[in-house]
């Protein structure tokens, strides 16, 4: 069945209340929208944890910068309403942006130390922009169950430290991170990748199989992790942003001594080309990425 379309706040938000009165529990999947597979598995996450789902497709213009892609960001609400359906949601949210931002409005929510490093000191108010959007999300849904990729692994421990901190009434579920068949992240963003810019961005993917599988042998030393990160990015074709190992609550640098499981993400940002991509790895909670040889696509791979 086809999902009904909201782009007005006060009609999402009888829906969802009316979900609730009628003893439902919601799912939510936020969202940009351009949406596909790895979209959809959240979405089905959404659906094992509620009853009903309801998607939000909002290019958020608070979250860019000002020489960032907002303009040119991938927009078609007919196809993603289209990836909806096929996923199973019940409702979309895709208002324009002055239901988010109304006339007037003066109010941003800022979360602090999470947002300190990494993406937060190379994309300054991208973060700001994040958690105010979300938190006016969670506000127009009401009480939920919110589904957020590990992808995204920064903006994930911000929506979970805010979600905490506004004593929001919104259960935060993680979903591992989905991969495209040759390893690479998926995101909206790799439609940008020329063939040769693809092959080059799976330097990212290997220097996170490369760490992964050393700490799967048994290799805890954050010295020695940090090394064979930067020993697999050392002849990458790409612009590195950042290749870091750190706290993975925190997200504080991990120098030295021995890193448990589930206590240490590496997490890398770089520009193939134009495009900026971003990936990670949780070291004993993410199995390491399947990336085949110059690209080619390990066997089994799931597209």
């Amino acid at each position: 069945m086809k999902p009904k379309v909201y782009t007005a706040l006060a009609d999402y938000r009888a829906a969802c209340d009316e979900l609730r009165a009628n003893g439902q529990r919601l799912g939510l999947v936020p969202t940009l929208g351009a949406l596909h597979h790895a979209h959809q598995a959240l979405m089905h996450a959404a659906r094992r944890a509620a009853d009903r789902v309801a998607v939000t497709i909002f290019v958020n213009p608070t979250q860019f910068g000002p020489n960032e892609d907002f303009q040119r960001y991938p927009r078609d609400l007919e196809g993603d309403v289209a990836t909806c359906e096929a996923a199973g949601v019940d409702l979309v949210f895709a208002p324009g942006i002055s239901e988010i931002y109304p006339t007037g409005e003066a109010t941003r929510v800022r979360v602090g130390g999470l947002t300190d490093n990494w993406c937060g000191k190379s994309r300054p108010g991208h973060f700001e922009g994040v958690a105010t959007v979300v938190t006016k999300l969670f506000a127009a849904s009401g009480p939920c169950s919110a589904v957020f990729g590990r992808k995204d692994y920064q903006q994930l421990q911000v929506v979970k430290r805010l979600t905490a901190d506004l004593l929001l009434p919104v259960q935060i579920i993680e979903h591992p991170t989905q991969r495209d068949a040759d390893g690479l992240a998926t995101s909206s963003r790799n439609r940008y990748l020329s063939p040769n810019e693809r092959a080059r961005a799976l330097a990212l993917p290997r220097a996170l199989a490369a760490v992964g599988g050393a700490f799967l042998s048994g290799e805890r030393s954050a010295v020695r992790l940090g090394q064979v990160v930067a020993g697999s990015l050392a002849r990458a074709e790409i612009e590195l942003e950042y290749a870091a190992l750190v706290d993975s609550r925190a997200l504080t640098p991990l120098a030295s001594g021995e890193v448990a499981p589930g206590q240490g993400a590496v997490l890398i940002a770089a520009r193939v080309g134009a495009t900026r991509l971003i990936d990670n790895i949780v070291l004993g909670v993410d199995a390491p990425p399947s990336v085949g040889p110059e690209g080619v696509a390990p066997a089994g791979a799931a597209r």
